[in-house]
């Protein structure tokens, strides 16, 4: 497994592209994104579990029924979620896609993400999609990265290769989220893309088995977006051996793509609205794998926590507490725990009790932009870990007027 430049262009005979269309007031930000590839492709997908869908999402399910997909298109600005004419809007811009790149309307993927109920005017992004298909190249992936970022302040984008029977593949991934995440099903958007070859049924059951310990497991401020979708295209160009059942070639599949999705997590969850800092609750110890899940998820919610790792303050006391009302059954007699940064760590709870440990040494510990909390359950083998970020006061200046 080797980490490689390229994103969602990296793996053979994909392309993209990213431009400003109009949907966005700023003209220096691009608004619409698009992934493409030369041949139709294996497909599969994650969806938000919010009883409240964008309309993108009820379309491109639709349209992955088979199973396959050619191309992705995604508008930043506007969620297109709450509007009586959503789907026509989806369905509209499948057709103008799928009319100028000349494939069928069935096999794009359509997204969109942005202000909840706002109507999303079809006029700009028809004027856009000749540009945006003339403008498709292995170079840009970047411009797509940017075309769905919406209060993101980093382009979030990464691509690893790996060999599958002698044969090398890649695969590339980008995405998009900031605001708006918590941990039930996916993120917020993300696009990923292989020339290994793999059948849709297998590619299906990587994406959800994968899901539940990467995109599941991050937590930016409790809400659950309407929108959130995780899309995987297969094309096969690398030209291995058709993977359509478990086995060696399977497993290292699973491999790269969690590779992927770790990373996203990371890059999504450092990138939190308002953030300074990437927290990540590593959980060991633990009777079961759910247990330590329900635990770490719980510390990277708590928001007293993630205000105390803005201001690195060792309240080890908050870690406890939520380990608590996290309603997993778990001995807090028996509970240490751990910070720890690239300044060293340092033991602030010993069986569910407070040590004696330098407050100035903690703090140096905290005040790095990266802080693992490590909780030690000393009650079995099972582990897992969540991923988030401190809870500052620009969280509440971006949120307090994001529509107006």
């Amino acid at each position: 497994m080797k980490m490689i430049s390229g994103g969602v262009c990296a793996a053979k005979g994909f392309s993209a592209n990213g431009i400003h269309c109009g949907i966005r007031k700023n003209k220096t930000k691009r608004d619409l994104a698009l992934i493409y590839s030369e041949v139709r492709a294996n497909a599969a997908a994650v969806y938000t579990t919010n009883l409240v869908k964008g309309a993108p999402l009820a379309v491109t399910r639709r349209h992955l029924m088979d199973g396959c997909a050619q191309a992705v298109i995604c508008n930043s600005g506007n969620a297109n979620t709450c509007n009586a004419n959503g789907l026509e809007i989806a369905e509209q811009m499948s057709t103008l896609l799928a009319d100028e790149l000349k494939i069928s309307a069935e096999d794009v993927v359509v997204a969109s993400t942005g202000v909840i109920g706002q109507p999303l005017n079809i006029t700009p992004i028809a004027n856009g999609i000749p540009a945006l298909v003339a403008g498709l190249s292995p170079e840009n992936a970047s411009l797509a990265a940017e075309g769905i970022m919406t209060t993101d302040t980093k382009k979030k984008e990464v691509a690893v290769s790996f060999e599958i029977g002698g044969v090398t593949c890649k695969m590339g991934g980008i995405a998009k989220g900031s605001g708006m995440i918590h941990p039930n099903m996916a993120t917020m958007l993300v696009f990923i893309t292989t020339d290994c070859a793999i059948s849709s049924e297998m590619l299906g059951r990587a994406l959800s088995g994968d899901v539940q310990n990467t995109f599941n497991m991050v937590s930016i401020d409790g809400d659950t977006s309407t929108n959130d979708m995780v899309t995987v295209l297969a094309n096969g160009m690398a030209g291995n051996e058709m993977i359509d059942s478990e086995g060696e070639a399977f497993h290292t599949f699973m491999k790269a793509l969690n590779t992927i999705t770790v990373a996203l997590c990371r890059r999504i969850a450092a990138d939190g609205e308002g953030a300074t800092k990437l927290l990540e609750c590593k959980v060991n110890g633990a009777r079961d794998l759910a247990t330590a899940k329900t635990v770490a998820k719980s510390v990277i919610c708590s928001s007293l926590t993630k205000a105390a790792m803005f201001g690195a303050d060792a309240n080890w006391g908050r870690v406890l507490c939520a380990i608590g009302y996290s309603g997993a059954d778990v001995d807090v007699n028996l509970v240490d725990v751990h910070f720890v940064s690239s300044k060293g760590e340092i033991l602030v709870c010993k069986n569910g009790a407070g040590v004696d440990f330098s407050e100035e040494k903690a703090k140096e510990i905290l005040l790095e932009n990266e802080i693992e909390i490590r909780v030690g359950l000393n009650a079995g083998d099972a582990a897992s870990t969540a991923w988030g970020c401190d809870l500052t006061y620009d969280y509440v200046k971006i949120n307090g007027d994001y529509r107006t």
